[in-house]
């Protein structure tokens, strides 16, 4: 069993950063493949990234790719998501997931950009 707590979201104006963090709990970190996804209102949660067990490898979405950055702390189990350059439709909850067979989702932190 793998707990996921995400934090970092918040307010802030197209054009800004902000950092996105999740810390698991549980089993061995690093033998997860780690990712985030998003949720906008009346809308189907999509992908957004995803980085391997090692962190030498990494995924984007077309829509963030040069702006946001996926990362991952093994020894602080954590994974992080760096946004730049945000958008309007970057407003979303974002969620972080945990995969190893069983995939584990976090509860999710609301980001919201306002032009």
């Amino acid at each position: 069993q793998v707990q996921l707590v995400e934090s970092g979201g918040g307010l802030v104006q197209a054009g800004g950063s902000l950092r996105l963090s999740c810390v698991a709990s549980g089993r061995t970190f690093s033998s997860y493949a780690m990712g985030w996804f998003r949720q906008a209102p009346g809308k189907e949660r999509e992908f957004v990234a995803t980085i391997n067990r090692s962190g030498g490898i990494t995924v984007y979405a077309d829509s963030v790719k040069g702006r946001f950055t996926i990362s991952r702390d093994n020894a602080k189990n954590t994974v992080y998501l760096q946004m730049n350059s945000l958008k309007p439709e970057d407003t979303a909850v974002y969620y972080c997931n945990a995969r190893y067979g069983v995939t584990y989702w976090g509860q999710g932190t609301q980001v919201t950009v306002s032009s």
